[in-house]
C-alpha cells in the first residue's frame, strides 16, 4: 500500500534555492556530487570486469537516484531490485521510458513470493511485458504462486531467482540439503510447464557488514559465487537442454564494492597496479583523522593503500565465465554509504572514507549540558531521534565490549569553521578508534550528542547551532522521511544550496 506522496513541484517551490541553514529540521540531505560519483564507480567496475549489474533501490526509493544507478544515458540493460511492491509500481513509467529508448529492462521483487503480492506484481508484469519481472523463491510451497502470477499477467511467465542462503540466515534455501534439491526439481517442473523461467541463483551476503579489515569482504564475494556454483551445477544437471545460461547474482554493498579493486581488471598481478611485488604504493595519500585531511576525490580512481591477494577471485570469475554462467553483482546502499559501510572496511581508505558519504541528517541543537556525560563529558540535545536517524547500530566487534564505535550517528565537519577544521572524522582504524561528537542516546524525537575524546580537544557547540549527522544505516534513516533535500558540493560557494528535492516512494 502506498503512503501519501507529496508533490515534488510543491516541495521544489518550498526548498530549492534556499540553503541548509534556512530549511526546516530534521531533514535528510543528499550530496549529488558524492552519490553520483559512488554510482559511477560501480558502473565502471562492472563494465571493466564484464559483469552484469543489478542496482537495488531500497535505500533511497527515488526515480532520480535510480537513473544514476543505471546510467541514465547508457544503452546497457536496466536491471533493478526492489524491496517493496510500491517501488516496482512507481518504477513502471521510468522502465517504459527506457524500453522506448531500446534498453532491456528487468525488475526483481526481492522478497520470496506470498499470496497477497500476486495481484499487484501481475499488473507490473502486464505493464512492462514479457521478461521484465523477476521474482524470488526459496521454498517449494511458493512455486504454485508462479502459475497464478503468469495467469494474472496475461500469460507473461515470470523469471525466477532461486534464493540461496550463504550464511546470513535471513532468507534462502541452504545448499546441499534435501530442501534445496526439492526446490530445484519444483522450479524446473514449473519451467517445463511454461509457468515460469528460471533466471538463475541469487544470494545476499548480509554478514559481510561485520567485516573489519580492508578488502576482507572480497573473500566473502568469492564464497558467494562458489556457493551459487554448487547449486547451479545441480540445476544444470537436471535441466532440459537449450535454456539460457544461468545467472549467478551475488552481492551486498561490502562484497559488491570490492570489484572496484583495480587489480581485478589487470591481466597479471595479485595486489594492485602501483607497487612492486604485490605491495601497493600510497603516492602520498593522507590518512589523517581530522576533517581537513580528507580529500573527496569525486569520480577519480584512488591508489590502493592496502595490499590484498586478488588472484583467487580473478581465477574464479574467469572459470565461472568459462563454464557458461552469467555473473551478476548487486548492491543498494553504495550510492549514499554510511557509518556501517565505513566500519566494514570493504575497501581501503583510498576508496572508502568519510568524504565519500553522500547522506546526512540535518538537525538543530536545542540544549547544551556541560559535564553531564560519563567522565564529565559535554552533552547536547538535537531534534533528531530514532525516527529521523534510525535505530540501527554498527555491530560491536571489539574484543572489549563498548570500546569500538557503538553510537547512533556521528556529527560531520559542516557548519561552523571550528567544526570544519577541528572535528575528528573516522580514520583508517575506525570503528576501533573513534571520537568527536557522537549520537550517544536516542529516543523517538530526541538525540543526545556526547563529546568522545579529551576534554581539552572538545570542539564547542552552541544552542541554536545547526549540525549534519552521518547516520549508521542510510536505508533505515531514509524510511523516516518523505523526501530528500539535494545539494551539490561541486557548486563552489553554494555547496549548501538546495538544488532539488527527491520524493521517496514510501509504504509497501
Amino acid at each position: 500500500m502506498a503512503a501519501i506522496q507529496i508533490s515534488k513541484d510543491l516541495l521544489h517551490d518550498q526548498f530549492v534555492g534556499k540553503t541548509l541553514h534556512e530549511v526546516i529540521t530534521p531533514a535528510v540531505v543528499l550530496d549529488l556530487a558524492k552519490v553520483e560519483a559512488n554510482c559511477n564507480l560501480m558502473l565502471e567496475a562492472a563494465e571493466r570486469l564484464n559483469l552484469s549489474w543489478r542496482a537495488h533501490i531500497k535505500t533511497h526509493k527515488t526515480e532520480e537516484l535510480t537513473r544514476l544507478q543505471v546510467g541514465d544515458k547508457s544503452s546497457s540493460p536496466v536491471n533493478l531490485i526492489v524491496s517493496t511492491i510500491i517501488e516496482a509500481e512507481k518504477l513502471v513509467p521510468l522502465l517504459k521510458e527506457y524500453q522506448e529508448k531500446g534498453r532491456q529492462v528487468n525488475v526483481l521483487y526481492s522478497f520470496p513470493l506470498y499470496a497477497s503480492c500476486i495481484e499487484r506484481l501481475a499488473k507490473v508484469s502486464s505493464a512492462l511485458g514479457a521478461g521484465a519481472l523477476t521474482v524470488m523463491v526459496d521454498h517449494v510451497e511458493q512455486v504454485p504462486h508462479l502459475a497464478a502470477l503468469a495467469s494474472k499477467a496475461g500469460g507473461n511467465a515470470p523469471l525466477v531467482f532461486l534464493k540461496v542462503n550463504v550464511g546470513t540466515n535471513r532468507a534462502g534455501v541452504i545448499p546441499d540439503t534435501p530442501a534445496c534439491s526439492a526446490l530445484v526439481d519444483s522450479l524446473l517442473a514449473s519451467e517445463a510447464a511454461g509457468t515460469s523461467s528460471l533466471l538463475g541463483l541469487y544470494c545476499h551476503a548480509g554478514h559481510s557488514y561485520a567485516t573489519r579489515r580492508d578488502w576482507e569482504a572480497m573473500g566473502i564475494l568469492g564464497a558467494e559465487f562458489e556457493a551459487l556454483r554448487k547449486v547451479a551445477e545441480l540445476v544444470r544437471d537436471r535441466r532440459a537442454p537449450g535454456k539460457e545460461p544461468l545467472v549467478l547474482s551475488v552481492g551486498a554493498t561490502p562484497t559488491a564494492t570490492t570489484i572496484q579493486h583495480p587489480d581485478l581488471a589487470a591481466a597479471n598481478g595479485t595486489n594492485g597496479t602501483n607497487g612492486a611485488n604485490g605491495t601497493n604504493g600510497t603516492n602520498g595519500h593522507s590518512n589523517g583523522t581530522h576533517a581537513e585531511d580528507h580529500d573527496a576525490s569525486n569520480g577519480t580512481t584512488p591508489n590502493i593503500l592496502t595490499a590484498v591477494p586478488t588472484s583467487h577471485l580473478k581465477h574464479l570469475l574467469k572459470s565461472l565465465k568459462a563454464e557458461g554462467f552469467t555473473l551478476e553483482v548487486h548492491a543498494g546502499v553504495y550510492p549514499t554509504l554510511d557509518m556501517q559501510q565505513l566500519a566494514a572496511h570493504a575497501r581501503d581508505s583510498s576508496f572508502l572514507n568519510s568524504s565519500k558519504i553522500g547522506v546526512s541528517v540535518l538537525a538543530d541543537i536545542a540544549s547544551i549540558y556541560p559535564s553531564r556525560g560519563p567522565d564529565r563529558a559535554t552533552e547536547a540535545l538535537v531534534n533528531a531521534g530514532c525516527i529521523a536517524l534510525g535505530r540501527e547500530p554498527c555491530e560491536d566487534r571489539g574484543a572489549e565490549p563498548g570500546r569500538h564505535y557503538t553510537a547512533w550517528g556521528m556529527v560531520a565537519p559542516w557548519g561552523s569553521t571550528e567544526l570544519k577544521k577541528k572535528l575528528p572524522v573516522p580514520g583508517p582504524k575506525f570503528p576501533a578508534e573513534h571520537g568527536g561528537w557522537e549520537v550517544a542516546k536516542i529516543s523517538q524525537e530526541h538525540g543526545v550528542l556526547r563529546w568522545v575524546g579529551k576534554s581539552e580537544d572538545e570542539v564547542p557547540l552552541s544552542v541554536g547551532q545547526r549540525v549534519q549527522i552521518w547516520p549508521n544505516h542510510s536505508c533505515i534513516t531514509g524510511a523516516g522521511h518523505a523526501y530528500y533535500l539535494v545539494v551539490d558540493s561541486r557548486n563552489e560557494g553554494r555547496e549548501d544550496e538546495v538544488v532539488d528535492v527527491w520524493v521517496r516512494w514510501n509504504g509497501w
